[in-house]
């Protein structure tokens, strides 16, 4: 069975080292010292260990039930619940009046990426709870917000999103779900939604659904849609759970992956709904949670490379094949360990470098939503908006790969279960899909976030590209990270501007080349990552310090990152350079 281990060290060198957060003058951050970071962590990591990680094989293998219209989770999973609750981790982030604990986002997502290595699908519970209660929190009255987010951050209620139904995906104008007015100020709504994660379960009194909708008479498309509140119970003004509302579970998606988790089929007949933010407005207010779902999903694509390396690492170690054609290394046995051979350094450096420099971008990126809801930077807001894509994109598409090279290392037994490798392959799959195809991600990067606000954002990043390698550019110790972050870094400006020159003239140019652009734009993050860890990591030495081998260790783990990763930037501009003809050369027909 595959084992987990936090990487609360890791963690802390990105918080204090890199980011030094407790020096930032970000409401919250003076709380962040090292020791208290470091608490919390050890905690988070304890529990996702040793509770939350065996789990994780069995909701894999169980999955859900539906019996006579209940949904049961996996063995284990409600007791698990229970102390998850307890320890009151399911509101680290959110607001002391309503039963959280007020601590920063940043801290949140780093126990966030525990708790998704250890027991990804178990975790989504509480995610989607926790983006559920922003949603109201930032669109609801004051009546909304007490009523729903006590129970909801506490998770004694979870929450859910319902997009999707069977004809409509990410063309949510197509929907057909409908609101009825009542004159009471509540609406009747009526549909199908699929694709419902942790849509129903044994694990809360109430379930608390956010569900699009359209109110009829209201504008066509998009721009008809509206944001409901369903619960599946009823509540009456004391908080008291009552009736059932009209809302059924038709079926449990069948999946590839996170079986632990419950997908559902909601089927709604007339259920009572309320209004949440304005009418017509939905998606709006739908997408304060669907930006932080995004980043969430773009974590998810991180701890499941970073567990799956964890045990592709072990088993480099201990599985004898071959002999080191550089000298024998285990003369004492048939053979040498398979960690010898350059060709598992190699995939294990690539998965390596990519987790760590994928942990400090996502970490960086949460102390930018700090800086937007805590002291209301506008240009910290703007920066995350243009991350977001890069984050749920390109940290799925890695993460995912590195599953594959990780389930690789173990040969044909990572292609069995008993080793229980094809789970983080399967399970990091969906985080390429869901919160919007990664597809859908490099459109909106190219089409929306690069141009938003007259290019400010964009601009603003090259300019602290440009900042740092000028600020750094006669240190020795970091050439083998200014150079590579320089020549990415032109390239990527060089893709922006081919998009400039030929995208108006025809926008198939720029759009051809988005995913492309994407991934682009997300090694030029991680370069930028690796340098600043870098620069920390040599500060570190210099000072003097009782674990070198660690700041070394990142040392040569950010020049792999440099010299063998970082590189692909030239490619995509070459690929994006070649325009759309040779994309869309062909008729529909020559298909």
């Amino acid at each position: 069975m595959p084992t987990y281990r936090a990487p609360v060290k890791d963690m802390q060198f990105v918080l204090h080292d890199v980011l030094n957060v407790s020096g930032s003058d970000i409401p919250g951050y003076e709380e962040l010292e090292s020791d208290f970071t470091n608490a919390v962590l050890e905690e988070a990591g304890k529990l996702t260990s040793e509770v939350l990680a065996p789990l994780n094989v069995v909701g894999d293998t169980e999955g859900c039930r539906l019996e006579n219209g209940v949904v049961y989770t996996p063995t284990g999973f409600k007791d698990a619940f229970e102390q998850v609750k307890e320890g009151g981790w399911t509101g680290l982030d959110m607001p002391e009046e309503y039963g959280g604990q007020n601590m920063p986002y940043v801290l949140g997502t780093a126990v966030g990426e525990m708790f998704s290595s250890a027991n990804q699908a178990f975790t989504m519970y509480q995610g989607l709870t926790h983006g559920a209660a922003s949603a109201v929190l930032a669109h609801g009255t004051d009546d909304q917000k007490a009523k729903w987010l006590p129970k909801m951050v506490s998770c004694e209620w979870t929450g859910t999103m319902n997009l999707t139904e069977p004809h409509c995906g990410t063309d949510l104008g197509l929907m057909r779900t409908k609101a009825e007015p009542q004159g009471d100020g509540s609406y009747k709504i009526s549909g199908q939604k699929i694709f419902i994660s942790a849509g129903d379960h044994d694990m809360s009194d109430n379930v608390v659904h956010l569900v699009l909708a359209k109110i009829p008479g209201g504008p066509e498309g998009i721009k008809g849609v509206s944001l409901f509140i369903v619960p599946k119970f009823l509540v009456d003004d004391d908080g008291n759970v009552g009736a059932r509302n009209g809302v059924s579970v038709g079926n449990i998606e069948e999946k590839m992956g996170i079986h632990g988790n419950s997908t559902c089929v909601l089927n709604y007949d007339e259920a009572e709904g309320y209004l949440l933010g304005e009418e017509h407005k939905g998606m709006r207010a739908m997408f304060t949670m669907m930006n932080e779902a995004r980043i969430g999903v773009g974590m998810q694509g991180l701890s499941q490379a970073e567990v799956a390396y964890q045990n592709a690492v072990d088993y480099a170690k201990d599985r004898l094949q071959g002999r080191d054609v550089t000298g024998t290394k285990n003369p004492d046995g048939p053979a040498d360990p398979l960690i010898v051979h350059p060709d598992i350094r190699r995939s294990l450096m690539d998965q390596k470098s990519f987790a760590e420099g994928a942990r400090a971008f996502i970490l960086w990126g949460a102390t930018l939503i700090d800086a937007a809801h805590r002291k209301d930077d506008k240009d910290a807001d703007g920066l995350i908006s243009l991350m977001t894509p890069v984050i749920k994109g390109f940290l799925t598409d890695e993460g995912y790969d590195m599953t594959v090279l990780a389930q690789q290392v173990y040969g044909g037994h990572g292609y069995i279960e008993e080793h229980g490798m094809s789970q983080f392959t399967r399970d990091a799959r969906i985080a390429m899909i869901y919160e919007g195809a990664n597809g859908v991600q490099a459109l909106d990067l190219v089409g929306r976030k690069l141009g938003q606000d007259g290019g400010k954002h964009v601009m603003a990043f090259f300019e602290m590209v440009k900042d740092f390698c000028k600020e750094n550019s006669d240190d020795e110790g970091l050439k083998d990270f200014i150079e590579p972050l320089k020549a990415a870094s032109k390239d990527l400006q060089a893709a922006g501007m081919y998009f400039m020159q030929n995208g108006m003239k025809n926008p198939n140019n720029a759009l051809a080349g988005s995913y492309d652009f994407m991934h682009l734009f997300g090694h030029v993050c991680l370069g930028l990552m690796w340098a600043k860890m870098a620069k920390a990591s040599n500060a570190a030495l210099a000072a003097g310090t009782d674990d070198a081998a660690f700041y070394e260790t990142k040392l040569t783990t950010g020049r792999y990152y440099m010299a063998r990763r970082l590189p692909a930037t030239a490619m995509h501009l070459a690929r994006i350079q070649s325009g759309a003809d040779t994309v869309m050369g062909l008729d529909a027909e020559a298909f």
